[in-house]
């Protein structure tokens, strides 16, 4: 069971890299003639232009797309209709494309499984089929049992619009609870079934964030309930949820409440029941900074009174609860994370004891209890280890790793010797590997063979300085055999933001691009999480612009050093990514030649006000707030798209059912920079369909995807 601190971050991946060699680079590159391709006719669709203008603490700020954000108004859907036929016929008719998306069907369309969760001597797992669009779940009788399918959701709609995720099988492996989404939205109904005779026992609405918590028994869990209220604000949704108690075969109008609504759509709940079921805990989230917690028996009654564990204080902690005992992940006073200890009788702040103190040269990234031990990961320079410890903390093993990637903490039930975990990295595609807690000896149980040939790239880890001198690491992944003579294309991607860390996950649709020549940058952006809270604050709130200028230092850094030119460097980023690399191409149009933005945010002052904007706010600020309204409109790029400014090539990813971002920030940012470059320069906007924030989850649409994206940035980058 992972960590409750990590089971509350929503947030969106996949890639190794090898020993951190010292890069090949010269210094003063040979200066190479940059042809830069003529722009593509580009017809812009008509756009009215409205005179809007809000005065926020004395300043104006126009707002002349405002009509856009609207997505159901019958004008707006003509506007994208036109924008994405626009955009379709650009797209299809690239030359290349068929050759690269005969190739990324090669390499997406792969047999893959995920690590197993063992319930009740059974096994739960999931696979991808090399010849089905959707993963599907199945479960068996013991490793060596007979395999059955559990959930096929390339069965459950024609157009393939049903999606299936969050699968949590009960502890006695009978029964299973999974949540269904339509067109992989984040709103979702709850589903309970048999395991053996494949029956649907029930449905439950409102489980956007359900998060079923078994029982031991498998008789009934807890979960997180959101009511959906025409009467309520879809930005204020967030503050009516709460935590119930349902029995399975009971109407849901008989499920019993546990905690009633914050009122507050900034904080969200969560809830977790230790797994002999004896204590339960609910959290209230400060977005992704701070949580309060509370505990008491699960056993008393309901109006039994909360015990407050920690409450107030400026931090995360996430709770592991094995035998009466309560191991905490913080970071309180330790912006690196350490591991903590306290009992339910004497759970006083300053009774805690520390298991796992701080360490400089690395981040406690997760905490689980598997095999009545201590499983502890940690990042260092972004990269993983897994260690086993005793439940006092002394160090038992670290877990044999291949070689620098990345994993996934394990799955392992707390009271079982055996766990399994998974690996990647930039050249080694995802592997399970299966482990004695005690005993150790990581053996290979399963792994994905995607055709491709890592041998002629080379996987770097460099530093460079951002622009007030910060050091910021980034993993470079190129050809070995091309110069560094600035002649080389390549893609930088990014996030920064929420303590998410990109690590060197596996990504097989950067392959094609390399195969031809390209190169790939990811750089580890303040208000990321790989060097530690204090990494993440200084990307956060008042402090945002930090990792713009982490970003443009990386771009800086790629043509100083002769990896590549401005003219052929193009940038990638989605949801805060997508942020990012907005702000970039704002903020610095002439350093890039071509932008990739995907279900951005891009109007900062009016983001808390749609989607699930209002849980953000301890993250970037509110325009409510005079200093955070300043912070934000300093940088918010569609308020900052300039007439005198000349935009690379924009290619902006929207999707249809995104409820998380609202699209009408990529419309207006669109919009904007479509009047001012009037032709001149593209800004496409492609829209998909039956997709959420994380897109569609059928493997047909990401070949379609990458096929659009790589064959733009070939289309539009100087040769």
């Amino acid at each position: 069971m992972r960590s409750s601190l990590l089971s509350i971050v929503l947030l969106l991946s996949a890639l190794v890299f090898g020993a951190c060699a010292e890069p090949q680079v010269i210094k003063d590159p040979t200066p190479v003639k940059v042809e830069v391709p003529p722009p593509p006719p580009f017809a812009t669709p008509e756009t009215a232009r409205q005179d809007v203008t809000d005065t926020l603490f004395g300043q104006p700020v126009p707002d002349p797309y405002r009509w856009l954000e609207d997505g159901e108004d019958a004008k707006v859907q003509a506007w994208m209709g036109a924008q994405d036929k626009v955009t379709r016929s650009y797209l299809d008719g690239l030359e290349g494309r068929e050759a690269l998306e005969k190739r990324l069907t090669e390499l997406f369309y792969v047999d893959s499984i995920s690590a197993p969760e063992k319930r009740g001597g059974r096994f739960f797992y999931s696979r991808r089929h090399a010849d089905k669009e959707k993963r599907v779940w199945y479960w068996k009788e013991g490793e060596k049992g007979k395999e059955v399918v559990l959930l096929d959701p390339n069965t459950m709609s024609e157009d393939g619009s049903v999606s299936v995720s969050g699968v949590v099988p009960s502890w006695d492996g009978k029964k299973v609870a999974y949540q269904r989404r339509l067109n992989n939205a984040d709103e979702a109904t709850l589903h309970v079934m048999d395991v053996v005779t494949g029956k649907e026992l029930e449905q439950l609405t409102g489980a956007k964030y359900a998060t079923p918590n078994w029982t031991p028994k498998g008789d009934a869990f807890y979960y997180v309930y959101l009511p959906d209220d025409p009467a309520v604000a879809v930005s204020d949704r967030p503050g009516t949820a709460e935590v119930r108690y349902h029995v399975v075969g009971k109407p849901q109008t008989e499920d019993v409440l546990i905690k009633d609504k914050t009122g507050d759509p900034s904080t969200f709940l969560s809830v977790s029941l230790s797994r002999d079921g004896k204590w339960l805990m609910y959290y209230v989230w400060r977005g992704w900074n701070a949580s309060d917690v509370y505990f008491r028996e699960a056993k008393k009654p309901v109006t039994t009174k909360w015990t407050p564990l920690v409450v107030g204080k400026d931090a995360i902690f996430g709770v592991e609860v094995w035998k009466d005992q309560f191991y905490i992940l913080t970071n309180h006073e330790a912006p690196r994370y350490k591991v903590m200890r306290t009992t339910p009788k004497k759970f006083a702040f300053n009774k805690w004891e520390t298991l796992v103190p701080e360490d400089a040269q690395s981040v406690i990234d997760s905490l689980q209890v598997i095999g009545q031990h201590l499983v502890v990961s940690r990042l260092q320079n972004a990269a993983t280890s897994l260690e086993v410890r005793k439940l006092d903390g002394k160090l038992v093993r670290k877990v044999e790793l291949p070689t620098i990637g990345a994993t996934s903490g394990m799955t392992g039930d707390p009271g079982d010797d055996d766990a399994y975990f998974s690996f990647q990295s930039f050249t080694v595609p995802p592997q399970i590997y299966r482990t004695s807690i005690k005993k150790g000896g990581p053996t290979l149980w399963a792994e994905v063979k995607v055709p491709i040939d890592p041998t002629p790239y080379s996987v770097e880890q460099v530093w460079y300085p951002s622009k007030d001198g910060t050091k910021v690491s980034m993993f470079i992944v190129r050809p070995k055999d091309k110069p560094l003579d600035g002649t080389m294309p390549f893609l930088l991607s990014g996030y920064g933001g929420f303590s998410v860390s990109m690590q060197p996950w596996f990504r097989a649709s950067i392959y094609p691009w390399l195969e031809q020549g390209g190169g790939f940058a990811v750089p580890n952006l303040r208000g990321g999480g790989e060097y530690g809270e204090a990494w993440h604050r200084a990307g956060m709130g008042l402090n945002k612009q930090n990792v713009f200028d982490d970003f443009i230092g990386a771009a800086e850094y790629l043509v100083k050093e002769g990896y590549t030119t401005a003219g052929r460097l193009g940038i990638r980023g989605g949801s805060n990514g997508g942020l990012l690399v907005g702000a970039a191409m704002t903020q610095r149009p002439d350093l890039f030649g071509a932008v990739i933005c995907e279900v951005p945010l891009l109007d900062m002052v009016r983001y808390h006000l749609f989607g699930s904007g209002k849980t953000w706010i301890p993250e970037y600020g509110s325009a409510e707030d005079e200093a955070q309204f300043k912070a934000l409109l300093a940088y918010s790029p569609y308020h900052h798209v300039s007439a005198d400014a000349t935009y690379p090539p924009l290619l902006m990813l929207s999707a249809d059912s995104d409820d998380r971002v609202d699209p009408l920030h990529a419309r207006k940012f669109v919009a904007a920079v479509q009047a001012v470059t009037q032709g001149r320069s593209p800004a496409y906007l492609r829209i998909e369909r039956n997709a959420g924030h994380g897109g569609a989850d059928q493997i047909k649409a990401e070949v379609v995807k990458g096929a659009d994206i790589y064959t733009f940035l070939r289309a539009t980058l100087a040769k």
